[in-house]
């Protein structure tokens, strides 16, 4: 779950005060025996598993696409923005700033802009980890990360539903407004409606408001009933609601509109957002007749949630478990050892939890990966503790996944000629017919009929959508999300695996 405290500072007039941070190397020393572990994804799973694997007698390398740790929760301006206080825009910034701080005084090798393409087992047991380097993955040439095992922490990414007009310019991803917001300080509209279901769009509506833009409403697909009917989790993880009514407050004080069991169902305009339309919806989230009512606004900040990312382990055969809300998150032990032995996770790749529950799991894959490598016991009272903390916090993310699992009935807000696969621009109209006519019954011989999720994404902004249609009313598979690339590569990249020194981390000539 993400939060952030009110009154954010929206722009940085005064650049003279940027709160010190820790160095962020992007092209360490190369190292030629493996490491001990290699951790993929610098967000709070990926830190707190890290430095507590170093501060345990670990070598230990930390790769990561972006330049900057944090991941997608602790996304902070760049120093040159001179944000005076980052941490207004943020939950719990203290432990991200103390992870930080302790990453800075580690013997971790940080691989900033190393974005993971491909992980693979080797004969001897060991791991190695493919990547591009670079801001966009095109700089330099492949990097190979050898390590003796491995812990991914890959996050999340948003989950879509599709709605007329989406596609016009001023709609944005629930996150994505947030991100726009916390790494450059900038909004994406002056009035903005924030749409979908999930409490992510409570933090990004206080936000939003905070930095100083006016949110007509905020629309809310699921209620919050499910919360009351499940309260030993709500008595076990009491900051959870300290921090629902921190952004109730902030709505409050803002007077931004909560509306539940309501959807927006349509976007208009002409060159860009204009105004949406706001419906009720029945129980399934079918549109109520009627009750369209049309608010004005220049944005639409929507999402449906989150979804774990974890092609790298389904590429490597990791089994996994649907979660309440209908995604697939990873099938891990009581350590966090995937399937695969010597491969851990930890954070949203076993179902999406929050900062907290991601440090948790983090720590404990990291003392489980000590123990086994250095052969000797872990600390007991410890382990107990990290799992009885994970046990609580998931147990409130799975009540928290049920309660806005999306409804069958959101495709009734879909007409025939709305792009659902915006890569490709394949449109609902061209699936239904793929599903009456054609007889496709799964996402895969809908997209072999369509090209839907053969763009750019690969499925992962239609991957749902397409899956609800291709059931026909049935209930829908989870998108399959194993793919041999986890991220774009250039054939370029692929050519010159057969030619990589012994260095891991070579650099550009």
């Amino acid at each position: 779950m993400t939060a952030s405290p009110s009154e954010p500072e929206p722009s940085a007039p005064e650049p003279s005060a940027p709160e010190p941070s820790a160095p962020e190397p992007s092209a360490p020393e190369a190292r030629r025996e493996p490491y001990d572990l290699a951790v993929v994804g610098a967000g709070s799973a990926g830190l707190a598993a890290a430095v507590t694997a170093s501060e345990l007698g670990l070598a230990v390398a930390l790769l990561d696409a972006s330049a900057q740790t944090g991941g997608q929760f602790h996304r902070h301006p760049a120093p040159t923005l001179g944000a005076r206080r980052p941490e207004a825009l943020h939950h719990d910034w203290s432990a991200f700033t103390d992870l930080r701080r302790r990453l800075a005084g580690s013997s971790v090798t940080h691989l900033a802009g190393h974005h993971v393409w491909s992980t693979v087992r080797e004969d001897d047991g060991s791991w190695t980890a493919h990547a591009v380097t670079g801001a966009d993955g095109t700089a330099g040439r492949p990097a190979r990360i050898r390590a003796r095992t491995l812990l991914l922490a890959t996050g999340a990414y948003e989950r879509q539903l599709p709605l007329p007009g989406w596609t016009l310019p001023g709609v944005v991803g629930a996150g994505g407004a947030q991100a726009m917001l916390k790494s450059g300080l900038v909004l994406p509209g002056r009035r903005v409606v924030v749409a979908g279901s999930g409490p992510l769009l409570l933090a990004v509506a206080s936000s939003l408001a905070a930095a100083g833009a006016r949110v007509p409403a905020v629309v809310e697909a699921a209620g919050y009933l499910r919360y009351v009917r499940s309260p030993l989790a709500l008595l076990a993880n009491p900051a959870k609601a300290a921090e629902a009514l921190s952004h109730g407050t902030a709505l409050l004080r803002h007077r931004v509109r909560v509306r539940l069991r309501s959807a927006v169902t349509e976007v208009h305009g002409t060159d860009r957002v204009e105004a949406v339309t706001v419906t009720r919806l029945d129980a399934d989230w079918r549109p109520v007749p009627g009750t369209g009512r049309r608010i004005a606004c220049d944005a639409l900040a929507v999402g449906h949630g989150l979804v774990p990312q974890i092609e790298l382990a389904t590429a490597l055969g990791c089994a996994t478990r649907r979660l309440p809300d209908g995604t697939l998150g990873l099938a891990l032990d009581d350590l966090q050892e995937t399937s695969e032995r010597g491969l851990w996770a930890a954070g949203e790749t076993g179902g999406v939890g929050g900062a907290e529950l991601a440090r948790t799991e983090g720590e404990l894959a990291a003392h489980a990966v000590a123990a086994r490598l250095l052969g000797r016991r872990a600390d007991g009272d410890r382990i107990a503790g990290l799992r009885r903390r994970r046990d609580r916090l998931r147990a409130f993310a799975e009540v928290m996944s049920a309660a806005h699992a999306p409804g069958p009935g959101w495709q009734d807000w879909l007409t025939d000629d709305t792009d659902v696969c915006r890569c490709e621009e394949v449109t609902a109209g061209r699936i239904r017919e793929a599903v009456t006519e054609l007889g496709a019954r799964d996402a895969r011989t809908a997209k072999l009929l369509t090209r839907a999720g053969m763009g750019w994404c690969q499925g992962r902004m239609c991957g749902t959508a397409v899956s609800c249609l291709a059931a026909h009313g049935g209930a829908p598979e989870p998108p399959a999300e194993r793919r041999p690339f986890a991220v774009p590569v250039r054939l370029s990249a692929l050519a010159a695996l057969d030619g990589e020194p012994d260095d891991p981390h070579p650099r550009a000539p």
